[in-house]
């Protein structure tokens, strides 16, 4: 019978609550971890640890330091064997690995991070460091702030290296010595009075005076109280130079003999017959004066004649302007000039004037070019995301180009190329990795799992498995499909068998890895003779392994000694 319930409709207050999603710590993200060395490489940039993780190959650094895998947990390779600890005597060797990835338990062992075993030292005969080499030259040759080294060299052998103790180089500070002051110019005094106020032209043979100018090594004076003095100033202290714009010094004139009477002729001033002489002996030259007297025995010409104007000789040039380099877009150049006044030209009635320039200019050919100093040019668009999963890093770049720099000209400032991180707020896929092997499972009959095959004759089989392990986010799965593995086999697990001796089987690790307790072990060998047993298994002759540890029975010791051994390890570490 059915029983029908009464229902009463309560009305519901829907409470919406606001929950804070905490969002991890900042960190350094790297876009490579080393997982031999435990280093973090290629540095992203600072974000949050789990937007690091989006692809879990990615390493990041906490504030601590420390760099974190944030894939998987996985071991590291075993570490070298460290050199023995013991120079000369007994001590022991270790090698180390580290686990890393976010949740470290799931390394398998967790905890076997050392492994340590005995060692003899080799070293008694190690030589050591050779005595210190002579010190290196000073960093400077004079003044403060210098330093100098000197090295000595390990003459041990490469496993003994220990025996060198200490550096291998050294520095200390060089003594302080003055610096030798090296002299410079002042600046060139000013030009002094030409030597004389014309040229003297007499007989061909120019006389030109001349004026100078001088500077002194005192800007600043070379050092004499320093080792070595300082050196002198380079160049001559005096300048030299012709006053080639003088005029040519006046040159008077003197008579000639008087001529016979000749007609007199002139297109200017007033003609006359006369007798005449000439004042050549010598002419006037240069504005000197004429010879004194008259040059006709009767009338003469009063009129004057145009004086036609003579160039004075050119200047030096000037020194180049600009004088140490030259700006882009521009030229150095110098010059000199002459005048018209040598004479120069009448003006009632006028006389012609000089012909060509009174300036003349040169480029300086040897003045260099100006340093440019660099400067940026625009920055360009930043790349694409590099990535389709996780963090990746734009760039962008820029060039020194606008202008480039020249003729020693300063490079840029700063950097050529700054980056932004992109998110792609997707997890990046992560492949398989096959665990281990498992253990072999127990040897069964292959067909009747309830027939006992221990300590029979009777093969059996076995298997072992593994896994394919931490595929997410659509990775891919492990290569190959083997997931277990099957072999002939066995059971003598604690089975009595006849056993002959066959020596010792290798010492074992040092347990524990650490302390004064710290021991080894090893045992003799008693091979188990399994004669009794065929060495394959089924139609397919599949070779036979034997599974379990048999009690085998080898007897007494064959000199009389002890089944197994145990030694201290000496020089262990100590515990932490």
């Amino acid at each position: 019978m059915a029983v029908l319930a009464a229902v009463t409709l309560v009305p519901v207050a829907v409470v919406l609550v606001l929950v804070a999603v905490d969002r991890s710590e900042g960190v350094r993200c790297f876009t490579h971890f080393n997982l031999t060395g435990g280093q973090c490489e290629e540095e992203l940039g600072d974000v949050d640890e789990d937007d690091c993780c989006l692809n879990h190959r990615h390493g990041y650094m906490t504030t601590d330091g420390e760099c974190h895998y944030c894939g998987d947990a996985v071991w590291s390779p075993w570490s070298p064997w460290s050199p023995c600890n013991i120079l000369c005597g007994e001590g022991v060797t270790m090698r180390s690995r580290k686990c890393f990835g976010r949740d470290q338990s799931q390394c398998d062992n967790h905890k076997d991070t050392l492994q340590v075993q005995a060692c003899s030292g080799s070293c008694c005969n190690a030589q050591g460091w050779e005595a210190w080499l002579n010190w290196a030259p000073c960093s400077v040759t004079c003044g403060g702030g210098g330093v100098r080294t000197r090295k000595r060299v390990c003459t041990s052998s490469e496993e003994c290296r220990s025996a060198c103790s200490g550096e291998s180089e050294e520095t200390e500070k060089c003594p302080t010595t003055t610096c030798p002051v090296h002299g410079g110019w002042s600046g060139w005094s000013g030009w002094s009075p030409c030597s004389g106020s014309c040229i003297n032209n007499h007989l061909g043979k120019p006389s030109i005076p001349s004026r100078g100018r001088q500077r002194t090594c005192t800007s600043p004076a070379p050092s004499t109280d320093t080792v070595p003095h300082g050196n002198g100033c380079p160049g001559n202290h005096i300048q030299v130079q012709d006053c080639s714009e003088l005029p040519n010094c006046p040159v008077d004139g003197s008579w000639g003999a008087w001529s016979a009477f000749n007609p007199c002729s002139v297109s200017c001033g007033q003609g006359l017959q006369l007798s005449s002489r000439k004042c050549d002996s010598p002419a006037p030259q240069y504005g000197g004066q004429f010879c004194p007297g008259s040059s006709t025995s009767s009338r003469t010409c009063q009129s004057p004649c145009p004086v036609d104007g003579a160039w004075t000789g050119w200047s030096s040039w000037s020194d180049c302007s600009p004088p140490s380099c030259v700006p882009q877009g521009q030229t150095s150049v110098k010059s000199h000039h002459r005048s018209c006044s040598n004479p120069a030209p009448s003006s009632n009635p006028p006389g012609i004037g000089c012909q060509g320039n009174d300036k003349e200019a040169e480029t300086c050919n040897n003045v260099p070019p100006c340093p440019v100093d660099g400067a940026w040019g625009s920055w360009s668009p930043f790349s694409s995301c590099p990535v389709t999963c996780g963090m990746g890093l734009q760039v962008s770049t820029r060039k020194c180009d606008s202008p480039a720099p020249k003729y020693g000209g300063r490079l840029c400032v700063g950097e050529e190329r700054q980056t932004t991180i992109c998110n792609t707020n997707t997890y990046c896929p992560v492949d398989g990795v096959w665990s281990e092997w498992s253990p072999w499972k127990v040897c069964e009959h292959p067909f009747r799992k309830t027939t006992k095959i221990r300590c029979t004759n009777l093969g059996g089989s076995q298997i072992r498995e593994r896994i394919c392990l931490h595929v997410d986010h659509n990775g891919t799965i492990c290569d190959g499909n083997t997931l277990s593995e099957t072999r002939g086999c066995y059971d003598v697990h604690r089975c009595y068998i006849k056993g002959n001796w066959e020596g010792w089987e290798p010492w074992s690790l040092c347990q524990p890895s650490c302390g004064q307790k710290s021991r080894r072990f090893r045992d003799r060998y008693c091979k188990p003779d399994y004669s009794d047993y065929r060495l394959t298994i089924g139609r397919q002759n599949e070779k036979a392994a034997f599974f379990g540890t048999p009690q085998a029975d080898c007897g007494a010791p064959p000199d009389g000694g002890q089944k197994f051994e145990v030694q201290p390890c000496q020089n262990a570490p100590p515990c932490p």
